[in-house]
């Protein structure tokens, strides 16, 4: 892409949490920095990813299909060492190329799940490289109160939902591999999640703030439901015939669910959270 667009699109990305238009409206995507493998610079891209678990993301290096890989590419063959942007988050990660079956079964996948990428390995003889990246560390989100932090956190996983629940809608009878990915991706971030809120926010403001007891336990409550459901989901797309309309009704319920419970723990924590000190 010409540079003038690139940064349009990272200009957009970084205003808006991550939040692009068209032509990247509702596509997942990054902001991947590199180090110029002759310059020694930074360079930052938009790319698109797929979700491969807790641990890593995929992005693919098409350069639309064109003859020659892509700058960034080159980049991080020469240094593994990225910054991934992810409209939340802003972390280091470690890239590593993917070669042989698992290159070509991450692709394969891809593919199913849209059958572009098929056609930009068609318009080219190279082999295009598929790329993992693996997030070294994260945090909170920099320079924000804990409240916008909770707000930034909770709107990521709104936003993941919703992708998936397009993409459920769109699938055939069954749920390719992919999808299947993405749904067992966005559970397990949920879980993290609620795991570290339980542990962490939730015990702190019990210890400070007794007078939201009540407030905490219905939280915790939630908690659970929620984890019953994303359960129910995971069963179901792990299923070797795993249904589209089973899958579409839990994550409609898992959509309605927590919609509802990040609503009140916004509106009960976020004052509590952002409130001057003393």
């Amino acid at each position: 892409m010409p540079d003038d667009f690139n940064q349009q699109i990272i200009d957009e990305f970084r205003t808006n949490d991550g939040r692009v238009g068209e032509p990247f409206e509702g596509a997942r995507l990054i902001l991947l920095t590199t180090t110029g493998a002759r310059s020694g610079a930074p360079h930052t891209t938009p790319v698109g990813y797929l979700p491969d678990g807790g641990e890593r993301i995929l992005v693919i290096a098409s350069a639309g299909g064109a003859d020659r890989h892509p700058d960034w590419f080159h980049n991080l063959v020469a240094d593994p060492a990225v910054t991934v942007e992810d409209g939340v988050f802003t972390y280091p990660a470690r890239a590593e190329v993917l070669t042989g079956a698992e290159r070509d079964a991450v692709f394969a996948r891809a593919v199913e799940a849209d059958p572009g990428w098929a056609d930009y390995q068609a318009k080219t003889d190279r082999l295009i490289p598929v790329v993992a990246l693996y997030a070294q560390h994260a945090g909170p989100p920099h320079g924000v109160s804990f409240g916008e932090a909770l707000r930034r956190i909770h709107d990521a996983f709104r936003r993941e939902l919703a992708l998936i629940r397009d993409e459920v809608n769109r699938s055939g009878p069954t749920l390719g591999a992919q999808l299947r990915v993405n749904c067992l991706t966005v559970c397990g971030g949920l879980h993290a999640h609620h795991t570290r809120e339980d542990a962490g926010m939730f015990a702190g403001l019990a210890a400070q703030r007794p007078d939201l007891a009540d407030v905490l336990d219905r939280l915790r409550a939630e908690h659970r439901r929620v984890a019953e459901l994303v359960d129910e989901i995971q069963q179901a797309v792990t299923a070797a015939d795993a249904d589209r309309d089973e899958v579409r009704e839990h994550v409609a319920r898992l959509v309605a669910d927590l919609e509802a419970h990040l609503a009140y723990e916004e509106e009960q924590l976020i004052p509590v959270l952002d409130a001057p000190a003393g």
